[in-house]
């Protein structure tokens, strides 16, 4: 899920969001358990919840950062760039939208990470002028957002807007406000730590250790890495199941 590509890679940044791939994974294997009924707890609750919020804000923050890179970077670039990206990332979200509808009895994901990184390449772009000051921008999105999540309506069409609609289920739930107000704090952060595109402070020389080398290409392969693994995992279960149902029905 990289809204765009530096031409010089910082390799904390990919780190992070590798990291946060790592965690997207963790989540939705617990949640595959749980939808193959091999898990019998909550994972939307507690701990779990908390976990996937952190796991979200992680991206979403990311990519806020990553924005302010290529600006930093590219300077000046037309605004076609951003809504070509954009548009692409928007059109696998939908893809998604209509995949959780043909295989989820209830879940459809109507407006996920990806609808929202989407949105956010193309929306953000006059905002990346202002810099740091995408930090009270980003506040006051957030606390709009806590506003508006606490009126109840009828219609899914605003769900987008962070309205959500009664006794509407989604297993993937991202909507403007607040996660917008997220990414201009990636902005704003990024403006501070990255003034130029460069790296402002220093940071230990771990970037050529194999960890971080793993970690930094996962978060550079993000948005393959995103759109493979739940139809891998579905296959994986899918075959572990058929396989335990069959040599139960051997030993009896």
């Amino acid at each position: 899920m990289q809204p765009s590509v530096s031409s010089q890679r910082l390799w904390e940044v990919d780190a992070l969001r590798g990291t946060a791939i790592i965690m997207m994974l963790v989540y939705h294997v617990a949640w595959d358990l749980k939808y193959f009924g091999y898990f019998q707890g909550s994972i939307t609750t507690g701990g779990w919840y908390w976990f996937q919020h952190a796991t979200v804000t992680g991206f979403v923050f990311i990519a806020g950062v990553a924005l302010w890179l290529s600006y930093a970077v590219h300077g000046r670039t037309r605004f076609g760039r951003y809504f070509n990206r954009g548009l692409k990332i928007l059109g696998w979200g939908f893809v998604i939208t209509l995949v959780t509808h043909l295989t989820l009895r209830e879940g459809t994901v109507l407006f996920g990470v990806l609808h929202l990184i989407g949105f956010s390449v193309i929306c953000a772009f006059p905002f990346l002028r202002l810099g740091r000051a995408n930090l009270i921008f980003g506040l006051a999105f957030i606390l709009l957002g806590s506003l508006l999540r606490r009126v109840a309506i009828d219609y899914p069409w605003v769900a987008w807007l962070g309205l959500r609609p009664v006794q509407v289920y989604m297993v993937d739930y991202v909507p403007v406000f607040p996660w917008f107000g997220v990414v201009l704090l990636g902005i704003g952060t990024g403006a501070v730590l990255y003034a130029g595109g460069v790296r402002l402070f220093s940071v230990p020389a771990f970037g050529c250790r194999r960890p971080m080398r793993l970690l930094a290409f996962l978060g550079q392969n993000s948005l393959f890495i995103y759109l493979v693994h739940q139809p891998v995992l579905f296959g994986l279960f899918w075959i572990g199941g058929f396989f335990t149902q069959l040599l139960r029905k051997q030993m009896l």
